[in-house]
């Protein structure tokens, strides 16, 4: 047998989770390649070309490049640097402050890190605001920062009317999220603004498409004619290849990728391609817990290839607890529980599949037939021993059922996911309808009906503190003040969520290209926005079901309970313009609400007379 070590698997390694990861860092990246004479991964950029573009044009404006660790600046001005005939010998020099010559007669500095530059060198940034304020500057610059270092850096320059004009410009552009304002001659592109979900495709297109693999080819271990046995990083490489009309292994990564992004988690591209050299490596006996070439001859030796699957990879279940926990993205992809939660269709089908005729169908599409992650040897074992009632083998059972859960929610079909309730695989088992019958219908057109009366039932829930079934209107009511009381039973208003008379309630894209629940009160008043990301549709939506408020996500009710006291003051300011003088000012009432057989709300005015 002949096991090729492969240096393309050996640096594809060096993207994963292991402790001293310096290829994931631009400036050691070149080193790497020269001395293994490997290809490097390269992930086309967003603005690469537009950047380029610029500083070729007769009239270039300066840039600044912002975005958290590993989101591609050093990566964006080092491939300027090169497009503009800079040489590389003299981009890995220890110079912090890279010089050009352009050829429409303008001067070039890279700042490729603004943070490495010591105080005494800042004083170049005077330059920088000359080159901001006057287009006819000879100057021009690409500066790579955080937020943070933009806002730091500016505290050396003191508080000359200038530097203070460009400084309130940076601020702004970083504020309002636009590359530029008028009168300066700046732009700043916030790298972090790029979504993981568009960047993750094309990562593994890039990764499996590499020529690295083509070392593979000559290796015994691929495919062992004799034996059967397959590499498992081959086997993992080829499933999340996957068939290219369907591609569901990236598809619900992908899925999953855009619902951190939701929930408001940013992932760099560095986070994006860890988690794919995870997906293809991981194992959790190997060093480091990422396969080399001998590590996966070792593997399949010992029988233990179910430990390498692509589905347990995902969400970092190769790695230790706290190495899981410590790494961005597998603690984003963490909070979805995937493996730990489940229905009693899916546990079901894996337990007792094979003995219900009802379930077998089930069992032998999504189980039997993948002998190499599903029905393996170790799995049809703990299986047996847990039905037969053997002392002690629940514990491996249990844990055999967790990776079929995982392995489940990336494989069973789309035309499949609402008969096995997919997303109860996860925490959030509205995401689904979240993702694709919310977000994505809301940015071209009208949300339905039933989930917005869905919502707007969760919202009367927790408006009111009635477990009440009202979903055509939005009910207002207090403890008698204003006050975020659990339980109110004053009634102020009711508020149509059809359109009429002005009012309306509406889920939708709001100017700024943000999900909201939007509320009009009447065309005399301003509306009322509540951003809706995937949590609070989430709680919302358990809310609607029945879940207590309070004991789902504190946070959420407060932030309900907050929105409901920007609509009173809407209420009040509508009052206040449709007020009509009264005829009698000595009789007031007021309305108490209650639920009634049918769990609407109704209520009955109580009069209070004050005689004089």
């Amino acid at each position: 047998m002949t096991i090729v070590q492969s240096e393309w698997i050996s640096f594809l390694r060096q993207y994963g989770p292991i402790p001293r990861n310096d290829n994931m860092y631009d400036e050691a990246i070149h080193r790497i390649i020269k001395r293994k004479n490997i290809k490097p991964i390269i992930v086309d950029s967003f603005y690469l070309s537009e950047l380029i573009e610029n500083y070729n044009s007769p009239n270039p404006k300066s840039v600044i490049l912002t975005g958290t660790a590993g989101d591609g600046k050093t990566f964006n001005c080092r491939e300027v640097w090169l497009a503009l005939n800079g040489s590389l010998q003299e981009w890995q020099n220890d110079d912090k402050v890279k010089e050009l010559d352009l050829l429409n007669f303008k001067k070039l500095y890279v700042i490729k890190d603004l943070s490495e530059l010591k105080d005494e060198e800042r004083g170049i940034l005077n330059q920088f605001v000359n080159s901001v304020l006057n287009p006819n500057d000879g100057n021009v610059f690409l500066v790579a920062a955080n937020d943070g270092q933009l806002i730091e850096a500016w505290k050396h320059l003191g508080t000359d009317p200038l530097t203070v004009q460009v400084k309130q410009c940076v601020e702004d552009l970083l504020v309002t999220e636009i590359k530029e304002k008028s009168g300066f001659n700046l732009r700043l592109y916030n790298l972090s603004q790029i979504s993981a979900a568009r960047l993750f495709p094309q990562i593994v297109d890039v990764v499996l498409q590499h020529p690295g693999w083509n070392d593979c080819n000559q290796c015994s271990l691929r495919e062992d004619a004799q034996t059967g046995r397959t590499c498992p990083i081959w086997e993992n490489r080829n499933r999340l290849e996957g068939n290219k009309d369907e591609q569901l292994i990236r598809s619900r990564v992908t899925d999953l990728l855009e619902l951190c992004e939701f929930n408001g988690v940013h992932l760099p591209i560095r986070q994006l391609l860890l988690l794919v050299s995870n997906m293809l490596l991981g194992h959790p006996e190997a060093k480091d817990r990422l396969m080399s070439c001998s590590d996966a001859a070792k593997i399949v030796e010992e029988n233990k290839t179910s430990l390498a699957s692509v589905y347990r990879n995902i969400l970092g279940d190769n790695l230790t607890e706290r190495r899981r926990e410590s790494t961005d993205v597998f603690a984003a992809l963490g909070k979805f529980g995937i493996g730990y939660e489940t229905s009693n269709t899916i546990d079901n089908i894996l337990i007792f599949g094979e003995d219900d005729p009802e379930l077998l169908p089930y069992y032998e599409d999504l189980v039997l037939n993948d002998t190499y992650y599903g029905a393996d040897q170790t799995f049809r074992a703990n299986q047996k021993e847990y039905l037969e009632g053997v002392l002690d083998s629940g514990v491996n059972f249990l844990e055999s059922l967790r990776s079929q859960r995982q392995r489940l929610f990336f494989v069973i079909p789309r035309e499949k996911e609402n008969d096995l309730k997919l997303w109860h695989l996860t925490t959030f088992q509205y995401a689904g309808e979240f993702l694709s019958d919310v977000y994505r219908v809301a940015k071209n057109g009208k949300v339905a009906t039933q989930i917005t009366s869905r919502i707007s039932q969760g919202l009367n829930r927790i408006f009111t503190g009635l477990l009440a079934k009202n979903n055509d209107e939005l009910i207002l009511a207090t403890s008698g003040s204003h006050s975020q009381a659990k339980v109110s039973r004053i009634f102020e208003e009711s508020i149509s969520v059809p359109k009429k008379r002005g009012e309306s309630m509406q889920i939708r894209m709001n100017a700024n290209g943000t999900l909201v629940i939007e509320v009009k009160l009447s065309s005399s008043v301003a509306t009322v926005e509540l951003p809706l990301q995937l949590v609070r549709y989430e709680f919302l939506s358990r809310v609607a079901e029945g879940a207590l408020p309070g004991s789902f996500s504190r946070e959420c009710y407060e932030d309900i309970l907050g929105f409901k006291s920007k609509l009173l003051k809407r209420l009040e300011e509508r009052r206040r313009i449709d007020e009509e003088d009264s005829d009698d000012e000595s009789d007031l009432s007021f309305r108490i609400i209650r639920l009634n057989q049918d769990g609407l709300i109704d209520d009955r005015i109580v009069e209070v007379n004050y005689d004089e």
